[in-house]
């Protein structure tokens, strides 16, 4: 190998002067990989979510099943996004040993979140819509996380306004959801779904049902299935939407500019705006879910398993129904899986108390009635 000599060393003269340098220093490089090894410890700590058989004898052929969201160190589906959220700004380098933690959530990916920034020893600060479930407010704040309550509509740019002021990072799930996660593998939803499913009768279900609230989870679901079309190619993914949400609008007319003066009623699902991680291209069907019967399905659900969940579990179940009534009626027999996706106790002075249903206008009892007395016939 013919030698460099000492004067044609010149020849890299201008590259070098047009050279410079963005090095992570020996300090933050020692502090990420702490924080790596703390977030896979943790994860490895947690068993999967289950998935729980839901038989109903009045579809004897179609096998309805829950997996449960809820189990979950911070008791909801959320925990995952946190997660991914985290890592994403962790391996973006936008998250140091000193940042500030800045979130937009209506409670449930808060929660989660400050969880991470505990394990991590950052600071956090969530903002919330005013009205949002006290009990949520109380857990981030277990966490030791921060709130600051404002206006529902306001929630995006304060959230940004406040990062840039502490010179912190905006975590914006409502954007970075569909991204932050790997859908390809990584013990993601999908892929531990399918797992669980695969020795029962009908390993590869009709029917994924999911709301909305970033959309990350559908687009997972949906790439994921994709993705994995050599063997879940008869998989659909139905997504259920709340009322006072533009999701459904936005996937029916294919404009994703539709916004809707209110706030969804059921915490974690439902949007006033298209956020930018519902990727309606994976998504095979759009249920309009009426909040009273969601509210009533929640109820019902805990009489039926003994455990109360919240009302994006109950909007989830409705449409599953639905689905599982047009196949019975079409002698179609399979599975149908949905998602419980956080705990009921989060709702106790929302969801399953009479005051606040009546002050929202929800007839709980005879929508109850109706919906047990549908699902007997």
């Amino acid at each position: 190998m013919q030698k460099i000599k000492k004067n044609d060393s010149g020849i890299f003269d201008s590259i070098m002067s047009h050279s410079s340098k963005c090095t992570l220093g020996d300090e933050h490089r020692v502090w990420l990989q702490s924080s790596m090894q703390r977030i896979h410890a943790d994860f490895n700590r947690s068993a999967d979510t289950h998935l729980q058989a839901f038989d109903l004898p009045i579809y004897p052929d179609v096998k309805i099943y829950l997996k449960d969201e809820s189990s979950h160190p911070t008791g909801s589906l959320k925990h995952r996004l946190a997660r991914s959220l985290i890592l994403y700004g962790l391996c973006n380098g936008e998250i140091g040993p000193n940042t500030h933690l800045i979130e937009a959530s209506s409670g449930s990916t808060a929660v989660s979140e400050a969880y991470f920034a505990r394990l991590l020893n950052l600071p956090f600060i969530a903002v919330i819509p005013k009205n949002t479930s006290r009990e949520k407010i109380k857990q981030i704040a277990r966490y030791g996380g921060q709130v600051r309550e404002v206006e529902a509509a306001d929630i995006y740019t304060q959230a940004q306004h406040l990062a840039d002021e502490l010179d912190g990072y905006y975590l914006d799930q409502f954007t970075n959801a569909e991204r932050a996660t790997d859908w390809r593998s990584n013990n993601n939803i999908a892929e531990s779904l399918f797992q669980q499913m695969e020795k029962e009768t009908h390993p590869s279900p009709h029917w994924i049902v999911v709301g909305a609230g970033t959309g990350g989870t559908s687009a997972t679901l949906g790439r994921y299935v994709r993705y994995r079309a050599d063997k879940y190619n008869q998989t659909k993914i139905c997504v259920a939407d709340p009322d006072n949400s533009v999701f459904f609008e936005g996937f029916r007319t294919k404009n994703p500019a539709h916004k809707a003066p209110l706030r969804s009623r059921i915490e974690g699902v439902g949007r006033p705006r298209v956020e930018p991680s519902f990727i309606g291209n994976v998504v095979d069907r759009m249920l309009k879910v009426p909040d009273r019967l969601s509210f009533a399905a929640a109820w019902w659900l805990r009489e039926q398993t003994g455990q109360a969940y919240g009302p994006s579990t109950g909007l989830n179940i409705c449409a599953t129904l639905l689905l599982a009534h047009e196949m019975m009626s079409a002698a179609q027999a399979g599975s149908i899986v949905t998602l419980i996706c956080d705990n009921g106790e989060r709702y106790m002075d929302t969801c399953y108390s009479k005051q606040w249903l009546a002050s929202n206008h929800i007839d709980i009892d005879l929508e109850l009635a109706a919906f047990k007395n549908a699902i007997k016939n």
